[in-house]
């Protein structure tokens, strides 16, 4: 019966998670990136010219050769894959929202509640960092193996708990180093046989972090004007009211802590982890003058993200602050309230906001676009597309994911990978001087810049005066020179 509930719960949680996210799409977002790397650890002749591009942010991750290795190996296509490691990231939330739970609230509903919360997909703010994705993101993958982490302290697993965060750091790094120093420093608060190896630990980090940081070049104008204007990278140049915000979660957290303290519900763990918060947003405000510094490691760990964590911790220690002053029929009708929240905004996002979609779109929807991205992906693996630098966020996939080719600019994603590395952000600068207005594009330019980069097909929604080698009712792909041989 237990196990049956937790499925069903976990059917729930996947529906209202995803309905919240407006809905589980395949390529989209950090997809632009993750689902391109993916196709070139399948076939590394994949890419030629994009390559570099993809492998800068590909080094930091496993799963990619993983997933290109299971479609080698088994011949599932890429969209089966994604869908599967989607499934089992939120299925790891679901699991650790369940063991959480069973440690910190008296009541079943309770923990219901928290789940509920936890499918309210928010912006952390001005971070890079959403509570939850509606599509695979390896660092949800990292995230539900730290809230296990995080119930398995709470058990007093501590084997197993630094177990957890090893096996967080084969997903997503940076995600599991936020919950090392949450949870190394529960434990040492915790344990006094900690104290001693933790303190040795966090020194060596400490050291070998600040050496890394001071060894690292600084980002140069032309490096900041590759990321695209981005206002959550430098964090010294937030408002006030992201400050606010982000601290404010702190001390909830801490007011939830003292108010579970003076009832004599929190444990000697609870106050461990609260210590822990504490010292994640330490880690910040240490880092803080080396982000300011433009020093490019500082910048690329982006250590704003702790908020996400501590945002987790201030929910699951308000619920419990709250749930634990109430009767049970009070603790159900707060947990129905919250659920029945979770429902209205998620049917709100989907019927309302983006009735347009579907609740899973497991592969790209029919589209005109997608019409002239398949053509371009029947043509030779060396072709190289030119398109509207913002093409994916305007019709909805990138090239590299509808067609599986280089295009010589997917502004978004580009610039975001541009952040770990000089060279790529010189070859977004550059791409994005010589391309200027898309919109204005006159033959000569489309002339030129075939020259330059060696361009094959341009895809464009205008009418040119240019050999046109397809066409469909919205778009027209024009021939800029032969294609190379079939591959």
């Amino acid at each position: 019966m237990r196990l049956a509930a937790a499925l069903a719960g976990f059917v729930v949680f996947l529906i209202l998670a995803t309905a919240n996210g407006a809905g589980y799409r395949f390529g989209v977002s950090d997809g632009a990136i993750y689902v391109p790397a993916v196709m070139l650890a399948e076939q590394p002749a994949s890419f030629p010219r994009d390559a570099a591009l993809l492998r800068t942010q590909g080094q930091f991750f496993l799963f990619d050769d993983a997933m290109g290795a299971v479609a080698r190996a088994t011949g599932a296509s890429v969209e089966s894959l994604f869908l599967c490691a989607y499934l089992l990231a939120i299925a790891l939330v679901w699991i650790g929202i369940l063991l959480v739970g069973a440690e910190v609230y008296p009541s079943v509903w309770l923990v219901l509640a928290f789940g509920a919360v936890v499918t309210l997909r928010h912006h952390i703010p001005r971070t890079s960092v959403n509570s939850l994705e509606p599509y695979f993101q390896a660092r949800i993958l990292a995230f539900g193996l730290g809230i296990i982490a995080l119930a398995m302290f709470l058990r007093g697993r501590q084997v197993t708990t630094v177990a957890l965060v090893a096996m967080a750091a084969l997903c997503h790094l940076t995600t599991a180093l936020w919950f090392a120093v949450l949870l190394g420093t529960a434990l040492v608060v915790s344990d006094r046989r900690w104290r001693v190896p933790g303190a040795i630990g966090a020194l060596t980090a400490a050291t070998v972090l600040a050496i890394a940081i001071a060894a690292a070049p600084t980002m140069d104008a032309l490096w900041v004007e590759a990321l695209g204007g981005r206002d959550f990278i430098f964090v010294n140049e937030w408002p006030f009211w992201a400050w606010a915000a982000n601290f404010g979660l702190l001390a909830l957290l801490w007011i939830a802590h003292t108010v579970r303290t003076r009832r004599g519900t929190a444990t000697p763990r609870d106050t461990a982890l609260a210590c822990g918060a504490t010292a994640l947003a330490v880690l910040f405000l240490v880092t803080l003058p080396a982000v300011a510094a433009q020093r490019a490691l500082a910048v690329q760990i982006q250590f704003s993200r702790v908020f996400w964590i501590i945002d987790l911790l201030a929910a699951m220690y308000g619920i419990a602050a709250l749930g634990e002053s109430l009767r049970p029929r009070q603790m159900t009708a707060v947990a129905l309230v919250l659920i029945a929240a979770s429902v209205a905004r998620g049917g709100y996002v989907m019927l309302r906001e983006h009735a347009e979609r579907r609740l899973f779109e497991v592969s790209l929807p029919d589209s005109p676009w997608l019409d002239a991205m398949h053509w371009i992906g029947r043509q030779p693996i060396d072709v190289h597309v030119l398109a509207d630098p913002g093409h994916a966020y305007k019709y909805g996939a990138s090239v590299r994911v509808a067609a599986g080719r280089d295009v010589l600019l997917e502004d978004d994603k580009d610039s975001a990978v541009a952040m770990y590395s000089r060279p790529i952000a010189a070859r977004v600068v550059d791409r994005r001087r010589a391309l200027g207005d898309f919109s204005s594009l006159t033959v000569d330019r489309v002339r030129d810049l075939a020259r330059r980069y060696n361009l094959t097909y341009l895809v464009t929604e205008s009418t040119l005066p240019l050999p046109e080698a397809y066409r469909n009712e919205r778009f027209r792909i024009y021939a800029l020179q032969p294609a190379g041989p079939a591959s």
